[in-house]
């Protein structure tokens, strides 16, 4: 599999839910202005409608220049031959600007584990011949990983891993498993420097995954106890450890930690807006503060 090696994604980019609750109109001005104010890449989950595939077509054709990243697609979402068909177009018609981000995400009751589950996905999607043309540049795929098996699956069998809501900690232990591999690591950050309405907001966003099966299985490895994960509340170390609150230098400064610990690329994802609503103005400052000249080549 290829590795990430002329894709244009920086030391950091746009991770966000915000176009879930967008019209088009406005995740195309949303898209261009971010690609203005020189973010390289963007990256998008898959949660509340929005496709995956479809939606990073439409944000590559939005712009220029910008890197999308599907952080991820769901597997269990479409079949292994459709998602390889996709991205092979996406590849061909945006060379270098589409990263396909595969993940287990909650899985479906009954099924395997999400090691065999994911193996024998790409299995299946590098078995697929079909009739399609191959593109002009290279389909690059990464994967959600936390545990050592997943990272060393993401190591063997794509460019890399991406992962999402974990510490500087577990970014040293992944880059020691991964090697040269690539590492995209998501950083939740919030402007707000009240320590009680940051960390309420906090708990708001973090509660959904203090109470998912495999999220709780992976703040445990991290070292995170049940009176951390507080019955879904979040004791104030959790909180504090996995969103990154306070002024624009204190936010700055934790995403830096991630970098230093091994990490090739922070997708930030600013916290705390409302549905229909934009975090543009936090993009702003984080692009003053993150994207001086020279920092994005």
């Amino acid at each position: 599999m290829s590795t990430l090696e002329h894709t244009r994604l920086g030391r950091y980019g746009i991770w966000t839910f915000d176009f879930e609750d967008q019209p088009a109109s406005r995740m195309r001005d949303t898209a261009q202005e971010l690609e203005e104010q020189g973010w390289p890449a963007l990256w998008i989950p898959e949660r509340d409608g929005r496709e995956a595939l479809t939606h990073a077509g439409f944000l590559l054709a939005s712009t220029r220049h910008l890197t999308v990243v599907n952080g991820i697609a769901q597997i269990w979402a479409r079949e292994p031959q459709w998602t390889r068909g996709a991205a092979l177009l996406l590849a061909d018609a945006y060379p270098d600007r589409h990263v396909l981000g595969l993940g287990f995400g909650g899985g479906r009751p009954g099924t395997t584990s999400p090691l065999r589950a994911m193996s024998e996905y790409l299995d299946a999607m590098d078995a697929g011949a079909g009739t399609n043309p191959a593109p002009s540049g290279p389909e690059r795929r990464i994967l959600a990983a936390y545990g050592p098996k997943m990272l060393e699956l993401a190591r063997d069998r794509t460019a890399g891993a991406h992962t999402y809501h974990v510490t500087p900690r577990h970014t040293a232990q992944a880059r020691e498993i991964l090697g040269g591999a690539f590492l995209g690591v998501e950083q939740a950050v919030l402007f707000e420097t009240d320590p009680g309405r940051a960390r309420e907001i906090a708990r708001a966003h973090l509660h959904p995954y203090l109470t998912q099966k495999y999220n709780v299985a992976k703040f445990r490895r991290l070292g995170y106890t049940e009176a951390d994960l507080d019955g879904g509340r979040g004791s104030d170390r959790i909180v504090d450890d996995l969103v990154a609150w306070g002024d624009v230098g204190t936010i700055t400064a934790r995403l830096g930690e991630h970098l230093d610990a091994g990490a090739d690329h922070v997708g930030v994802q600013v916290v705390g807006i409302e549905p229909g609503g934009s975090a543009m103005p936090q993009w702003r400052r984080l692009a003053e503060a993150l994207l001086p000249a020279g920092v994005t080549a």
